[in-house]
């Protein structure tokens, strides 16, 4: 790849998410790609959007960069499809964990399914074991790609296809299947053949770490199976996509769709 491009703006950006709405996830791949060159990366966490993200990115650029976050709580399902990407794919998989200096004191303190016992101990899981190594990850990228649907939660209906990060202030996030349907991105998993974790055919539609993801029954929602002891349904994020105000999250809101 050749460098990296000049700084965007945010009227470039809010411009390139109007002019993307109608295009394909790949369109915006395209983009990101030629953008960003070298400085951008897709996030996955191996579920169904971002396995069929991975192929399409691969038949697009098979050097584009893809990073994990490994909580070390994940399924057993997980790490087998992780493996079963790499030898696909040939991907250099960079996988980020959490620092144990982190981890040690906060399961001495507070026990190790410490995110049963309220929602506090559960952002605080979440943030040692995803926030702080995602920023690790982004630290020297200008922008990432992630598999948000507008469909999957109240928190995501308005995210944009390009947008700038809130959440990651001075980086950009790009969300190719922003408009995409469920449907169509097994539509995609199923044409094209590709790599899924087992455990969507057990009724996981939406994985995480093992012990804060269960299977669904037939009617409940999507991602009712994630922190599923959590009654509201606004609360159901572990971090990477929210803004950490004083008063408490803030749910990022895309000004740009």
């Amino acid at each position: 790849m050749s460098k990296a491009k000049a700084a965007i703006t945010t009227e470039e950006i809010q411009a390139t998410s109007r002019k993307l709405e109608g295009k394909t996830p790949q369109d915006v791949l395209e983009w990101g790609l030629e953008r960003f060159q070298s400085k951008i990366a897709l996030s996955s966490s191996f579920g169904a959007e971002d396995v069929a993200l991975i192929d399409m990115m691969w038949r697009i650029d098979p050097k584009a960069r893809v990073f994990t976050l490994d909580t070390l709580r994940l399924p057993t399902e997980t790490y087998t499809l992780m493996d079963q990407i790499r030898l696909r794919y040939g991907i250099d998989l960079e996988v980020y964990y959490p620092d144990m200096n982190k981890v040690r004191p906060m399961v001495e303190e507070h026990g190790f399914n410490l995110f049963y016992k309220s929602l506090d101990m559960r952002h605080l899981c979440c943030d040692v074991r995803k926030v702080e190594p995602v920023e690790r990850a982004l630290k020297d990228l200008d922008a990432w790609t992630t598999g948000l649907r507008r469909d999957q939660a109240p928190t995501r209906a308005n995210i944009g296809k390009v947008e700038p990060d809130e959440a990651h202030p001075g980086k950009v996030k790009l969300n190719p299947l922003a408009a995409w349907t469920s449907d169509q991105v097994w539509a995609y998993i199923r044409q094209n053949q590709v790599p899924y974790n087992e455990l969507h055919d057990k009724n996981y539609p939406s994985i995480g770490c093992g012990p804060c993801t269960r299977a669904v029954v037939p009617g409940e929602d999507p991602r009712a199976g994630r922190w599923w002891w959590e009654l509201d349904p606004n609360s159901k994020e572990c971090g990477l996509h929210v803004v950490q105000a004083a008063e408490g999250p803030r749910l990022v809101r895309s000004k740009s769709s």
